[in-house]
């Protein structure tokens, strides 16, 4: 690892993850928080990952990384074959969110889930005011250049996390550089002062294990 100095969100996914567990980081970028974990925690880390370009600097950091879209590829893991999956600012970037989220807990036991909250005050003063659709430090990009195609704010991902049956295990606020703070997900109040949302998520119930088809197997694999 080098000296470079580590985002936030990465810190609290550094202090969830336990010592020596199997880690999917789903859309990994250059790799930076495998890297992070490899060495901090000494996880079996793998990736998977959709540009070219971040598969290759994963492999020139020596990590074991895929290239794979997370709408199609998921689906192409053994069921529970990691104890983590992150998904780390890339869930508004899929296009079947639900599904995603689905699958992280079909192949991992917990998924650690962060995203930007399109309810924050910030992005609601924006709309208001402005009447466009609002540039922040968490959504940087003006709309028309934005990977984002299914923004959602803090009470959406809470209804959907019910709606999937998912146990939240610990959850996380940020807003601009600052640390992680603990916060209750279902308050009104942070739906509004929240700008980044990070979770760590389980099934109240585990689902059967699902059989793939002949032609399937782990990515890895090979």
């Amino acid at each position: 690892m080098t000296n470079a100095v580590i985002r936030e969100d990465f810190r609290e996914i550094l202090r969830l993850v336990r010592p020596g567990s199997r880690v999917l980081d789903v859309g990994c970028g250059e790799g930076a928080l495998l890297d992070l974990l490899a060495h901090e925690k000494q996880v079996d880390a793998r990736g998977l990952e959709l540009s070219a370009s971040g598969v290759a600097a994963c492999m020139a950091r020596g990590l074991s990384v895929v290239q794979g879209d997370a709408d199609l590829d998921l689906d192409h893991f053994p069921d529970r074959s990691f104890d983590y999956a992150v998904l780390s600012q890339t869930l508004q970037a899929t296009r079947n969110p639900r599904h995603v989220l689905d699958e992280l807990l079909r192949i991992a036991d917990r998924a650690i889930v962060s995203f930007p909250n399109f309810g924050h005050w910030r992005v609601r003063w924006s709309l208001l005011s402005r009447g466009r659709m609002p540039e922040t430090k968490a959504l940087p990009l003006p709309w028309w250049s934005t990977p984002n195609i299914h923004l959602c704010t803090l009470a959406d991902f809470m209804a959907l996390t019910e709606d999937l049956n998912l146990r939240v295990d610990a959850s996380a606020a940020f807003a601009g550089k600052g640390a992680a703070r603990a916060m209750n997900p279902t308050s009104a109040l942070e739906n509004w002062r929240t700008e980044t949302c990070l979770f760590m998520l389980s099934r109240n119930s585990a689902p059967p294990v699902r059989e793939l088809p002949s032609s399937s197997g782990d990515l890895f694999d090979g």
